[in-house]
């Protein structure tokens, strides 16, 4: 019990940590709420319940935007730290890394701009550049799709390759570095079906999720990359 909560304060501590915490209370209760409000016909205290997690939701989201106001900086570092990815084998995987780390670059002013005309800082209308921030949001994660099955074909190369050598330890390295791609995978794949829906009407199936499925969507990604940032934390332990 006592090493859970250690784990916990530890993840709460660290932004990025705090940040995967907040989304997934936020979808997880427009989940939940959404899928309470489908009983207000028959139930008036769960139609009160189910609003109240759905601007419990709202708040949540809202916050995580006012969080990533301070987010330019660093992934203009990581940005540049990348460059043109010349240190990546694959002139594939780079070359999508390189059009992702501008997507995700050009998302954050565009939020910056929508977020300041919502909260009449500048007087400037908010949905075109909503607009812009899910394009740009849906292009990053299509492109990250596309790395993960880039990746993935790589990796089932060298699989092939060891398993002809006979290098166990390095198989096992593969199957789980093959593992995190599909979790990725299937994480992008759901926050891209939100994206989609938050397009404009007649574009695929904007407009089309009820509110639990959003929050069920959500839930998932957000559980896989608490999944993915665990292991990761795990493994850089285990290495030390």
């Amino acid at each position: 019990m006592q090493q859970s909560v250690e784990a916990l304060v530890r993840l709460l501590e660290s932004y990025r940590g705090r940040d995967k915490v907040i989304r997934t209370l936020c979808y997880g209760s427009q989940l939940v709420g959404g899928a309470l409000s489908r009983k207000a016909e028959t139930n008036a205290s769960s139609q009160q319940l189910g609003k109240s997690l759905l601007l419990f939701s709202a708040q949540l989201s809202h916050c995580r935007t006012v969080l990533r106001l301070f987010d330019d900086l660093s992934m203009l570092a990581y940005s540049h730290s990348y460059g043109l990815g010349a240190e990546e084998e694959d002139a594939g995987v780079r070359w999508i890394s390189v059009l992702t780390n501008v997507a995700d670059q050009l998302y954050y002013p565009c939020e910056h701009i929508a977020w300041a005309a919502d909260a009449e800082l500048i007087r400037v209308k908010s949905d075109k550049w909503w607009l812009f921030c899910t394009v740009l949001w849906g292009t990053s994660l299509l492109l990250g799709v596309l790395r993960s099955l880039r990746v993935l074909m790589l990796l089932k190369k060298k699989l092939r390759k060891y398993e002809r050598e006979g290098e166990g330890r390095s198989r096992s390295q593969l199957v789980k570095e093959m593992r995190g791609e599909i979790l990725s995978i299937l994480s992008s794949v759901a926050d891209l079906s939100n994206a989609v829906h938050w397009m404009p009407p007649g574009f695929l199936w904007a407009g089309r999720f009820p509110n639990w499925l959003v929050g069920l969507m959500g839930t998932t990604s957000s559980l896989i990359a608490l999944i993915q940032m665990n292991s990761g934390d795990s493994n850089q332990s285990g290495s030390t």
